[in-house]
């Protein structure tokens, strides 16, 4: 069983990606390729920046500005429920630093998560005395039933990913965010797996915190990533304090005027030098893409994508995992061999990711079929194994 299914594919788009003929890459969850769009936007940035004198004091906001909105649309947010971070660290150190837990209670995550959030949640334990609860599946059982098992009243902070990061099996956001209410503990999602190519919508999700950086399904550059602050906690206290978060720092004659109040909304939480006069363009071309293809749209191409890599993974007696999110898939793979067949797929042009115990495979609306006939042509030759009649 999949994610559920979203009518519309999109039409083939690899002329829209810099990738050239020989190279079949699978490897989105771990850095999108850029879009051709992308490209010309960083180009003409770059030239725009090297001549300063260019830059007006409104430049310092307005592109800004749009990065902010259009993400918020494609997660049902409001601009300013948005802040804009340069990474998932950032952002999870943001949520754990305007969160608390009682003493003995507990911060539930799954079982092999990204380091990124185990870490924050980590010092999070040390300063609340909270411990930590970590989710395994049982043989056969989903996560999300394995979270909800594990979640009681003891729980004050479920922090989990809509799919999980290693290979793509999915979690039922819907249901573990109904849970966590029930019992009164926060809830902080990692989107860096699904932002960009799952529908996701805060507003009936209702998470406290979410956490997405922009250079995987959104297609950006590295750098500048996103964070959702629920309205309850937009009065938080923000990581650092830079000057272009407060109140009328559009007015530059009068920075000297210092004010205690901040822009509105989560815009306290944004990490200084968020207006990266040379990236912004290139993450404001992308999500423009996305917005013009909607995310729904592009879930479904992706689900008929890697429902044929899985039909090729099967006739070879490939374990897929299920449930899975629609955009990306674990093949596994004998331990003592991954390594070597990741080098040996990229000797033949063809580019995925080893994590956990899976050759995680991530394609986008650049993958063609002759792209997944190259993959099982590497993977037959790497691991001696042809498909059955």
């Amino acid at each position: 069983m999949s994610a559920p299914h979203h009518p519309g594919p999109l039409p083939p788009a690899r002329e829209l990606f810099d990738i050239p003929e020989d190279v079949a890459y699978f490897n989105t969850a771990s850095l999108a390729p850029t879009l051709r769009a992308g490209l010309s936007a960083g180009s003409a940035a770059l030239r725009w920046r090297a001549q300063p004198w260019r830059i007006r004091a409104g430049d310092w906001f307005g592109a800004a500005e749009e990065r902010r909105a259009l993400f918020a649309a494609l997660i049902g947010a409001a601009a300013d429920d948005i802040a804009l971070v340069p990474a998932t660290s950032y952002g999870m150190a943001v949520a754990a630093a305007n969160l608390d837990a009682a003493p003995d209670s507990r911060v539930l995550v799954l079982a092999d998560e990204y380091p990124s959030g185990i870490y924050t949640w980590w010092r999070f334990t040390e300063r609340t005395g909270a411990r930590m609860l970590t989710v395994r599946r049982e043989a056969g059982q989903t996560w999300t039933d394995a979270v909800l098992d594990a979640l009681d009243e003891t729980v004050a902070v479920v922090s989990v990913p809509q799919v999980h990061w290693t290979d793509g099996t999915w979690l039922e956001l819907d249901r573990v965010a109904g849970a966590a209410r029930a019992v009164g503990a926060a809830l902080v999602v990692d989107a860096s797996q699904s932002a960009g190519a799952v529908p996701l919508d805060v507003s009936s999700l209702r998470p406290d915190f979410l956490v997405s950086v922009g250079y995987k399904w959104l297609l950006g550059p590295f750098g500048l990533g996103y964070l959702y602050a629920a309205p309850a906690h937009q009065d938080g206290r923000p990581l650092e304090e830079n000057w272009i978060l407060r109140q009328d720092a559009q007015d530059f004659a009068r920075l000297v005027d210092y004010r205690a109040a901040y822009q509105p909304g989560a815009r306290r939480f944004d990490a200084g030098g968020r207006t990266a006069f040379e990236l912004t363009p290139m993450a404001v071309a992308a999500l423009r893409r996305l917005t013009d293809w909607t995310v729904p749209r592009v879930s479904a191409t992706l689900e008929d994508t890697t429902a044929l890599i899985a039909r090729h993974a099967g006739r070879r007696g490939l374990t897929v995992p299920a449930p899975r999110g629609p955009h990306m898939l674990g093949i596994t793979v004998p331990a003592h061999v991954r390594q070597a067949t990741v080098r040996a797929l990229e000797r033949s042009g063809v580019f995925v990711g080893a994590r956990g115990d899976a050759l995680r495979i991530s394609p986008h609306l650049h993958t063609t079929t002759r792209d997944i006939d190259r993959l099982f042509e590497a993977l037959d030759t790497a691991l001696d194994a042809p498909p059955t009649p």
